[in-house]
């Protein structure tokens, strides 16, 4: 046992690991790694920078693609000829916002779908497997839709709302929550401007209902008072005639799309009668139509001397007299009423008595003094 101790002892330390040998052996394993791989990373480099390329590409084409298409429906509808029906079907600024905002819409949901294939790609390519990824997304996209469903839900209101052209630009709608002239269309409010000037920004996934007031046509609806003892039929007649002279001027030839018909009395109340007249009208003109024709028909009744208000068959110019004193009307004041002629005899008798005791208070007194 001391011969061994003495035998380790002559040999020296015991031998160890050498870490230049161990980093020698490591850079070759590297090296030969390196060269036995570098063809495939060279390739999975020129893979993914061919799928960018194409990616990026394709994108810039088909945005542009849709943005040339965009700008020429804009152009094609900027050059039609704006008429009487061209300016109504053809407003240049609401198919412009209509068509921007399809162009967005398609823009982006093109950028999505070719930037999501080349970024699965390009995963494919690194030998990621998908399966996991995939499995995840899912279930953030619903945890994610979920939280932010109303903002979806406005999203898909408006495009199609957009699609289905149901307002644009310049109509009058009503919407339930407000009503107004539509200013701005998006994708998820819709801008309007109320009758005051206020400007409404409501959410397209709460419109429940849309009363669009701009497309087809308009009704105007005039009711002319007249007095009611006026000649109804010359009334009427100048009524048709304002009309007519109004169709045939500008701009309200274009704003009326049929002849005015009077339809009739509408109310009869003891002092004056109402007669009612209706015009089809160019969508949103219909208040102006109606308030140039009874200016027109205002000017006409002056003209004809017609009374917009007048007395009943049975007013008597009694009632004209206590009218204009502020009293009630007496039937005693007019000598022609009934009640006046009836009260006649007990007045004349009542003049007459006076004179006629007289004479025989005379006569008696002759008689006695015979």
């Amino acid at each position: 046992m001391l011969w061994s101790w003495f035998t380790t002892a002559a040999a020296g330390p015991a031998a160890g690991p050498d870490p230049l040998g161990h980093a020698q052996e490591t850079a070759n394993n590297a090296a030969s790694w390196v060269e036995n791989n570098w063809m495939n990373w060279v390739e999975a480099a020129l893979r993914i920078v061919l799928i960018v390329v194409v990616a990026m590409v394709l994108r810039a084409t088909v945005r542009r693609m849709i943005t040339k298409l965009i700008a020429r429906m804009n152009r094609n509808v900027t050059g039609r000829p704006a008429g009487a029906l061209g300016g109504l079907l053809v407003n240049a600024e609401r198919r412009r916002q209509r068509s921007e905002a399809i162009g967005s819409v398609l823009r982006s949901v093109a950028s999505f779908v070719i930037m999501g294939t080349a970024a699965l790609t390009v995963l494919s390519v690194l030998k990621i497997n998908l399966a996991p990824l995939l499995a995840s997304a899912g279930v953030a996209g619903v945890a994610v839709g979920f939280g932010a469903r109303n903002l979806v839900t406005d999203f898909l209101s408006g495009v199609f709302m957009i699609l289905e052209d149901q307002y644009g630009v310049g109509d009058v709608i009503d919407v339930g929550v407000a009503t107004g002239t539509v200013i701005e269309v998006g994708l998820r409010v819709t801008k309007l401007r109320g009758d005051n000037g206020e400007i409404w920004y409501v959410r397209n996934g709460e419109v429940k209902r849309v009363g669009n007031l701009s497309q087809g046509w308009a009704t105007a609806v005039i009711d002319v008072q007249v007095g009611y003892g006026q000649d109804l039929d010359r009334a009427r007649e100048l009524i048709s005639r304002a009309a007519e002279e109004m169709a045939g001027d500008e701009p309200w030839d274009e704003a009326l799309w049929e002849p005015v018909e009077v339809l009739g009395l509408e109310s009869v109340s003891a002092d004056s009668v109402v007669i009612q007249a209706q015009a089809k009208t160019m969508p949103g003109k219909a208040a102006g139509v109606a308030r140039e024709l009874r200016w027109r028909i205002k000017k006409a009744f002056d003209a004809e001397g017609i009374a917009i208000v007048g007395g009943t068959p049975s007013a008597t110019v009694a009632d004209g007299v206590a009218a204009a004193d502020g009293a009630a009307p007496s039937a005693l004041a007019d000598p022609e009423s009934p009640q006046a002629k009836a009260t006649a005899p007990i007045a004349q008798e009542a003049a007459e008595q006076p004179s006629g005791g007289a004479s025989h208070t005379h006569g008696a007194r002759l008689g006695k003094d015979d």
